[in-house]
This record gives structure tokens, C-alpha cells and sequence, in this order.
């Protein structure tokens, strides 16, 4: 399979990133041809390898969904950083590279001799990515912080969830996914900026700062309050009196459907009724009561029909109309698979697997699936042989767990 046409094909990358921000960033430059190895600790590697759900609902370090799909096309190998030999072995490795990205605490990298100073010694043009909850500087530097405080300390936190009850959190490790796709637009720029000027930069990126800049309410929401002392609250739920409800049960789960006076004709058509001409149902409705004689038509109406049936139904009509999708719809659904979104992948231990795939396509570059997602140490023999390490050394290296 020729790869040479893939837009970062010929980038080299170390992986010294763990749980999610970080192995977002280096999945996508790995799924659009980057060169990746990623670097694990021997014997333990990623603690996301311990993170469920698990292919086959078996508990393995080979088998977690997470790890499986954030990893995808990336070459893996054990190395211990805190060893002199693995520090040397990392050095060749950084020298040869274009990017590094790295998550481990703030100051890590310079406790171990690896700092950015150091190795543009011997790399001038590397560029270093260091993901970590509140950058490399400032007070807060080595606090200890998870998704959850990371959302809370960002602010958006305070107006999320209902105004009678604590404030609350957002779909697990969805912020985190956000930081690492910020952590690749920015390693990317001064990439192409580094292959312009011969110089490479370091990049410290704070989770919080990419969390607090984020277009979920947060950054208009600190721009309202430089400008007119205005706070983020939360919101109590609307009453819309106007019919039909947003959200509705149908035969076989909910879909949505949004319709307000302007496509209020456009709706009356596509259900067809003589109850539905009722001239009091057009919105504005002010009046509970009409509301409710409405709902007494439209949900057995609507209860008898499926998803499909009523969002084609509407759609065709010129009213926006939706499924509100299950897990189960989403894998299944015809858009996706006529767009071929979703790809599978066999992993030796995991076996086969359905992934989700590219999120934009390009019309001269195909998405391409190389490898799936490294078995612990899968790589060492291949990637420290391409060093000049025989198989004697590599087998001393592992008797010292170094490797």
C-alpha cells in the first residue's frame, strides 16, 4: 500500500503522552500519516490500557476501547526515562524526530534531563508539545487536578445543570478530547512554521486555559463579563406553550422536531389531519390549555409511527425533524455507513473491531488505516534495531528493565 500521499507522511513523532488529552493529539496526526512511537513505561504502560470498556467485556491492558481507539496507527515501545541507558536510548530517538509530544506533570521533562533546552541541542528544528493541567508556569503549576476540576476551575462548570440544584459536569473525558485536538492544531502550526524557518518552539499547553477559551459559553461568557460585569448562570428549563414539544415519543424512542410559526403551514401539510387546521394551535400560544388539547391529538399520532417514518415524513415537508439516536442507531445509521465513517480494525488480542473513522475527508487523500493500536512494547525489537541495538542487547536491556 503506497502511503506517500498522505498529508503528514514523512513526519517523525515521539509519543510520551498518557490517558487522553495527549493521545488525542498524536492519533491524529498518526491517522493522517505521521510516523508516531509511542513510549510507554515497561511492564505498565498507559494507565488508559486499564480504562473500560473492554473488547469482550474482559478486563486487559490489551483490550481497552479507549486505549485501542486513541492509538490507532502508531508504533509502540518500552522504555524507562529515569534510567541512564533509557535516557540515552531517548536521546538518539529525539534527535531524529520532528515532533515530540509530551503529558506528563509540569517539570517533569526537565527533572529527567529531557527538558526542551537540552534536546534543540541536539535538534534544532524539534518541535516539543507539553500537555498539562495548568502549563509549565504559575501558581498552580503542580496541583494535582482531573477532568472533572479541570471543568470546574474553567468556569463553565457554574452554568451547567438546572439553577435548583449543584452544578454539573459534561459527558466524560470530552474536555479532555478537546485539549488534545487543540494540543495538534498547535503542534501542526509551528510544524510548518519550523520546516519554513529551521527553527523548532516549544509549545506549554494549560488544559485549563484551552478549557477557558472554549466556544461552550466560555469564552463569550468572560468577554460578557469584561464588558458588563455579566456572570454565567444556569438556566431554569423553558416552558414553550408553542405545539408541537421539541422532544416527542414515537413508536420505537424519541425524535425532535422544531417547527415555531414560520414553518407552522410546512408542518400542518405533512400531518395531513383535519385536526391539525385548528386555527388556535399556530403559534404564539399563550394559552396552557390549547397546548394541552393539542398534545391530546398529536402523541397517540405520533405514538403509532417510527422514527424513520416521521423524520422522513417532516423532512420531506421542509420541517427540520430528527432521530434522537441511540448508540445502537448511531452504528447503524445509513448516512454514516454510505460515507463509510466507521472503520474496522483487527487487533491480535482484541480481535475485530469497529472504529469510528476519519471526522473530515479529503478529496486526493484517502484515510488509512495502517495499524491498530500497539501491544505493549510491540515495536521494541524493529524500532531499537533501526538504532543499531542487537538482539543480545535488547534482551540485557530487558533483564534490566529498561525496555
Amino acid at each position: 500500500m503506497d502511503l506517500s500521499n498522505q498529508p503528514l507522511a514523512g513526519v517523525r513523532v515521539l509519543d510520551l503522552t498518557r490517558h487522553v488529552a495527549g493521545p488525542m493529539c498524536t492519533k491524529l496526526l498518526a491517522d493522517y500519516g505521521a510516523d508516531v512511537i509511542k513510549i510507554e513505561q515497561p511492564g505498565r504502560g498507559d494507565p488508559a490500557r486499564w480504562i473500560g470498556p473492554f473488547a469482550g467485556d474482559i478486563p486487559h491492558p490489551e483490550r481497552s476501547g479507549l486505549f485501542l481507539h486513541l492509538n490507532t496507527n502508531k508504533r509502540g515501545l518500552t522504555l524507562d526515562l529515569k534510567s541512564g541507558t533509557g535516557r540515552e536510548i531517548f536521546l538518539k530517538l529525539a534527535s531524529r524526530v520532528d515532533i515530540l509530544v509530551e503529558s506528563f506533570r509540569a517539570g517533569m521533562m526537565t527533572s529527567l534531563g529531557l527538558d526542551y533546552a537540552t534536546l534543540r541541542q541536539l535538534n534544532p528544528r524539534l518541535v516539543m508539545t507539553s500537555i498539562s493541567n495548568f502549563g509549565q508556569s504559575g501558581p498552580y503549576r503542580d496541583w494535582s487536578a482531573s477532568e472533572l476540576v479541570l471543568y470546574a476551575m474553567g468556569h463553565e462548570m457554574w452554568g451547567t445543570g438546572s439553577p435548583d440544584a449543584e452544578p454539573a459536569g459534561v459527558a466524560n473525558k470530552l474536555n479532555l478530547h478537546l485539549a488534545g485536538q487543540a494540543a495538534c492544531l498547535a503542534t501542526l502550526s509551528v510544524y510548518f512554521g519550523a520546516q519554513l524557518s529551521g527553527r523548532g518552539q516549544h509549545i506549554d499547553l494549560s488544559i485549563m486555559e484551552v478549557l477557558a477559551a472554549a466556544p461552550d459559553r466560555r469564552g463569550v461568557a468572560l468577554v460578557a463579563y469584561q464588558y458588563c460585569g455579566d456572570r454565567l448562570r444556569r438556566q431554569p428549563a423553558a416552558r414553550v406553550l408553542d405545539p408541537p414539544p421539541f422532544m416527542n415519543q414515537c413508536a420505537d424512542g424519541l425524535f425532535e422536531i422544531l417547527v415555531g410559526i414560520d414553518r407552522w403551514d410546512a408542518f400542518v401539510r405533512a400531518v395531513g389531519e383535519d385536526w391539525i387546521k385548528d386555527p388556535s394551535f399556530k403559534p404564539p400560544v399563550r394559552d396552557p390549555m390549547i397546548t394541552e388539547r393539542f398534545n391530546r391529538h398529536w402523541r397517540p399520532w405520533v405514538i403509532t409511527r417510527t422514527k424513520r417514518e416521521l423524520t422522513q415524513r417532516f423532512q420531506e415537508g421542509g420541517v427540520p425533524c430528527a432521530p434522537l439516536n441511540t448508540v445502537a442507531d448511531l452504528a447503524g445509521d445509513e448516512q454514516l455507513m454510505q460515507r463509510d465513517f466507521f472503520v474496522g480494525i483487527d487487533h491480535p488480542l482484541a480481535g475485530r473491531l469497529i472504529y469510528p473513522g476519519a471526522p473530515f475527508k479529503m478529496n486526493q487523500t484517502a484515510y488509512v488505516i495502517r495499524r491498530p493500536a500497539p501491544m505493549l512494547g510491540q515495536h521494541n525489537a524493529e524500532i531499537f534495531g533501526g538504532l543499531g541495538y542487537t538482539a543480545a542487547d535488547l534482551a540485557a536491556l530487558s533483564a534490566n528493565a529498561v525496555i
